[in-house]
C-alpha cells in the first residue's frame, strides 16, 4: 500500500476553520455496529490512512505497544472457526444454530481488524495501564480517520477475545493481549447523534 504524503505541519495558533472541522469530527462520530457496515469498505489507500492515524498516538518511551491484524476475506471463515471453537469451550451445550450465529459474526463489516496490546515487555517502566491507554488513543485516531473518510466503524468485544482459538489464530504472544475488533464499512442508513454528557457532569477541580 503507498504510503500518503505527510500533512504539512499547522501553524500556531491553529486556523479556526482547523478547530471546526477537528470539533465537526470528534462530535458528530458515532457507533454503527458491524452488521450495519457494507461495502464499498475502506480501499487499499484508505486503509492505509486510516492504519496510519494509530501512530500519531500518545506512545510513552516510544515502545508502539499496540498492532493492528487486518483479517481479509479469505481468512474470515478461519476466523467463524475461532468463534465457534471459543463458544463450543464456554458452552459445551451450545446449539448448532448458536454456533452458526457465532460463525456468521465474522463476516461482517468490509474491514475487520483486530487491536492487540503488549501489556509488558523489556521496559518495565511503563506498566500495562499505560499500554493500554496508549492503544485506545491509537484506535480513536483510527475511528476519528474512517469518520473523516465517511465510513461508520465500531469496536467490538466478547469472551471470546481471551480465548485460546483466537489467540492461536492470531499467533498471540503471552505478553500480548486482544482489546477488540475495529470494523469499518459503508452504514446502511444514517444514525441519530445521541446526547452526549454535559463537561460538569465528568469534571471536578481538585480542592486543597
Amino acid at each position: 500500500m503507498a504510503s500518503p504524503a505527510e500533512p504539512a505541519t499547522l501553524a500556531f495558533p491553529r486556523p479556526p476553520e482547523i478547530v471546526e472541522l477537528a470539533q465537526a469530527l470528534i462530535h458528530t462520530r458515532q457507533t454503527l455496529l458491524p452488521k450495519r457496515l457494507f461495502d464499498p469498505g475502506p480501499n487499499e489507500s484508505q486503509t492505509r490512512q486510516i492504519l496510519s492515524a494509530a501512530a500519531h498516538a500518545p506512545d510513552h518511551h516510544e515502545l508502539t505497544p499496540w498492532r493492528f491484524i487486518v483479517v481479509p476475506a479469505a481468512a474470515r471463515a478461519a476466523l467463524g472457526e475461532a468463534f465457534a471453537a471459543a463458544l463450543r469451550g464456554r458452552d459445551a451445550q451450545a446449539t448448532d444454530e448458536q454456533l452458526a450465529q457465532a460463525r456468521e459474526k465474522a463476516l461482517r463489516a468490509p474491514l475487520v481488524l483486530l487491536a492487540v496490546v503488549r501489556v509488558r515487555d523489556q521496559d518495565a517502566e511503563i506498566e500495562p495501564h499505560e499500554r493500554i491507554v496508549s492503544a485506545g488513543c491509537a484506535i480513536q485516531n483510527m475511528l476519528l480517520m474512517a469518520h473523516a473518510l465517511g465510513f461508520g466503524a465500531s469496536l467490538t468485544s466478547g469472551k471470546a477475545l481471551g480465548s485460546r482459538p483466537l489467540r492461536a489464530l492470531f499467533r498471540l504472544g503471552e505478553d500480548e493481549r486482544a482489546l477488540c475488533f475495529v470494523n469499518v464499512g459503508t452504514p446502511d442508513r444514517a444514525k441519530p447523534i445521541r446526547p452526549r454528557p454535559a463537561v460538569e457532569e465528568f469534571v471536578s477541580y481538585l480542592t486543597v
